[in-house]
């Protein structure tokens, strides 16, 4: 669905009101696409930001289809694949040890009972202290979790570099927390404008 024009002239004031290029930025991109969730289980969105921690889009797609071609090969979902045994199956992939036992925690955290209907309850603070309870789970995922898969509207992800440094590039101002607290309560929204801008900078170089 795509974003509601009163949230994007919000947004657009509130851009207004800190930095022509970070108005620019927002304006250019226009009222954006907010897709559905794209897993209807946690633990499977969960699986992907894992693997997509601290390595760039490019590589983290790659080991992902890496194990979606191994678990096809099988007839099994990968999901599958995230249990003892398959260690060395999804090192071949490239999934570093860390992430393998990460992979291996969500599941069984799955199994204990951090299912999607709790979590979608809880603030995104307490749902954050949940899922940080999971080896391998962080911050940055959790706020991963609650702006992609929970939809939440208003968090900003501070622990992500690319969100980050294209604000404070946008707004010529360091303290991006403060600078996101203008945009309340649409800060996931501004942190998808960041990506989008920092994409189209990027495809624009190339």
């Amino acid at each position: 669905m795509n974003l509601d024009p009163d949230v994007f002239r919000l947004l657009s004031r509130a851009a207004a009101a800190i930095s022509a290029p970070l108005h620019a930025a927002i304006v250019r991109q226009g009222p954006i696409a907010i897709p559905l969730p794209s897993h209807v289980l946690v633990a499977d969105r969960l699986f992907v930001e894992v693997i997509n921690q601290q390595i760039s889009t490019r590589a983290a797609l790659a080991i992902w289809a890496r194990i979606e071609i191994v678990a096809a090969e099988r007839g099994i979902a990968p999901r599958e694949l995230f249990v003892p045994g398959e260690e060395a199956t999804l090192r071949g992939c490239g999934v570093s040890g860390n992430k393998v036992r990460a992979l291996m925690a969500i599941r069984d955290a799955e199994a204990a009972g951090e299912r999607c209907e709790a979590l979608a309850l809880m603030p995104h603070a307490d749902r954050t202290a949940a899922l940080c309870r999971i080896r391998g789970v962080g911050p940055w995922t959790a706020d991963m979790i609650g702006i992609f898969h929970f939809q939440d509207p208003d968090i900003w992800p501070g622990g992500d570099v690319a969100a980050v440094g294209t604000l404070r590039q946008l707004s010529g101002r360091e303290d991006h927390v403060a600078v996101a607290a203008a945009f309340s309560p649409y800060r996931s929204i501004l942190a998808r404008y960041m990506w989008m801008s920092r994409d189209a900078d990027k495809e624009a170089v190339t």
